[in-house]
């Protein structure tokens, strides 16, 4: 988090689902000089540092639906990658009771095969036994609206919509403790929104979590309970989803008017209300169940 340098508060952390404890991410991309008149302008490969995420912290409890926004390279799909493990923070840890299930990780879609064959191929791959694949098999086809035609048809067929809501289907047909939604769910009519958003409820319910990266505010404060912006790397608010969203609108729409001046201001003065915290356990240490990424 951010804020006055001496001002550093604690997150106490009693039964989480997830803990981001001080987690940060640094590339290191490698480039060749550049080449002028064919020749190099250096003597070698050039080293550019890129700071995707600084140091933040926050913990999700039980039972908890986050929306994740911020504008388009601010750091959303790298701290998702942290949360499932796909990548190790540069500094800091990540802590998860269960392992994440990511959309469209877990639940790969094969174009080739028909809508039908990716239900049981989804549902073997993420560990069920082909009879339980078939017993899920209804539920899955019911929450993607998707009906018997259009599960015959090849996957190669469908709109880019049909495929997200099938991938969604499939992804939450093994009732995931923690869930990662990464802009899948910005397609689809009213019916499906409702059928997904009960869905979430019902995961949430489970005393699961759901991580929801989104640019739609309307779907971030219609099924989150809480939402993180995150700009140019850095934690900027986390709190009530409709006073982050208007929040972020303000900031978005003075960058768009050309009043840049005005949305650094914005920013800057809300990414100093954060104080930079630390994690501290309960009892001292991590619980039982919770473990590292």
């Amino acid at each position: 988090m951010t804020g006055h340098p001496d001002d550093v508060g604690t997150i106490e952390v009693a039964e989480p689902a997830v803990v981001v404890d001080e987690a940060s991410m640094t590339y290191t991309v490698r480039s060749a000089d550049a080449v002028q008149g064919g020749r190099r302008t250096g003597s070698g490969v050039k080293t550019t540092v890129v700071e995707a995420l600084k140091p933040l912290s926050f913990a999700v409890e039980r039972g908890e639906s986050v929306g994740v926004i911020g504008t388009n390279g601010s750091g959303k799909s790298t701290l998702m990658k942290l949360v499932t493990g796909q990548l190790q923070p540069t500094t800091g840890r990540v802590y998860a009771t269960s392992t994440p299930v990511m959309l469209g990780v877990n639940a790969a879609l094969v174009r080739q095969v028909s809508g039908e064959d990716n239900i049981m191929l989804g549902c073997l791959a993420m560990g069920m036994s082909r009879r339980q694949a078939r017993e899920k098999r209804d539920a899955v086809a019911a929450l993607s609206g998707l009906d018997d035609r259009a599960l015959q048809m090849p996957l190669k067929a469908y709109s880019s919509g049909m495929a997200s809501r099938l991938q969604f289907a499939i992804a939450t047909s093994v009732d995931p403790d923690i869930l990662v939604i990464d802009e899948a769910l910005n397609t689809g009519d009213a019916q499906f929104r409702a059928r997904t958003r009960a869905r979430l409820d019902e995961l949430r319910q489970q005393a699961g979590c759901v991580f929801l990266v989104s640019h739609s505010l309307s779907t971030i404060q219609e099924m989150c309970s809480r939402a993180i912006w995150l700009e140019r790397g850095v934690l900027t608010m986390d709190g009530d989803p409709g006073r982050v969203a208007r929040t972020y609108k303000r900031y978005t729409r003075r960058m768009s008017d050309g009043r840049e001046d005005e949305g650094r201001e914005l920013l800057a003065e809300k990414q100093a209300e954060l104080v930079r915290c630390r994690v501290a356990w309960a009892g001292g240490t991590a619980p039982t169940g919770t473990t590292p990424l």
